[in-house]
């Protein structure tokens, strides 16, 4: 369990271990999450939150889009709910698609659910070490500033294919994830997953 205090906040090495998150941890993150949480979704299609909310249903994450403004609709053949409660199922991952000031009262909200989501992935830009230390302190995992669609594409190595460096390096024949070019696992390289 990392070390919070109500009082003082986040511990010492609170910053330091949200800084970079071990390659490990976020494959695994990626590889054992099914359902996500996607707070924040956006029904324009050149929005960021659109296009991870794509990019996610693509790779067979079953994605709930949640936005007050939209509910009620659908969006990319999901329904969208107005809260995180409004959920039927369980979720494995809330990803905050919001401003930090927001962040709080949306991790409050996932920390309301039950049972707990198992990560709380709070989008590019997005952080409040207060609320993940809330989140934390009661066994959910906390991810700030990074987006899931970047880093399955720089684990998966479809990012590398737009000249981006991926800090990869591998040898291996990447697993294709099904039909299409750029439709890659974040499997190992090498292995067929199961």
């Amino acid at each position: 369990m990392h070390e919070t205090s109500d009082i003082d906040g986040p511990g010492p090495d609170f910053a330091a271990r949200h800084a970079r998150y071990p390659e490990a941890q976020i494959r695994k993150i990626l590889n054992d999450t099914r359902t996500i949480a996607l707070v924040g979704a956006s029904a324009n299609p050149a929005r960021p939150s659109w296009i991870v909310l794509k990019y996610l249903i693509d790779r067979g994450y079953a994605v709930t889009p949640v936005n007050p403004g939209l509910a009620g609709q659908d969006l990319l053949g999901r329904r969208v709910v107005a809260a995180l409660a409004d959920i039927p199922e369980s979720i494995d991952m809330v990803e905050i698609f919001r401003n930090s000031a927001a962040a709080g009262p949306l991790v409050d909200e996932a920390l309301a659910l039950d049972p707990l989501p198992k990560v709380i992935w709070m989008q590019l830009g997005v952080r409040d070490d207060a609320a993940a230390a809330r989140a934390e302190a009661r066994g959910v995992t906390v991810i700030m500033n990074r987006c899931p669609k970047i880093e399955y594409g720089r684990l998966s190595g479809e990012i590398g294919w737009t000249g981006v460096n991926s800090r990869i390096l591998s040898a291996k024949k990447p697993v294709l994830a099904g039909r299409g070019v750029q439709r890659l696992t974040i499997a190992e390289r090498g292995k067929r997953p199961d």
